[in-house]
């Protein structure tokens, strides 16, 4: 699945790779995620080539 850099480090912030790996492989596993889908939401009303830094995991 084609994925835009900003979603992928936003997903990848909020979430370990142990995590994905357990989740179900669909876009509506990520979006229950809280932190993915408050920034998908988010993220929908820019256009397509917006960039902006993204939060890295604490």
């Amino acid at each position: 699945m084609p994925l835009h850099p900003i979603c992928h480090r936003a997903i990848h912030a909020s979430l370990t790779n142990a995590q994905l790996a357990k989740m179900a492989p669909n876009a509506e596993a990520l979006l229950a995620v809280e932190e993915v889908g408050r920034f998908v939401r988010w993220v929908s009303g820019k256009p397509p080539d917006f960039h902006a830094p993204t939060r890295t995991r604490r």
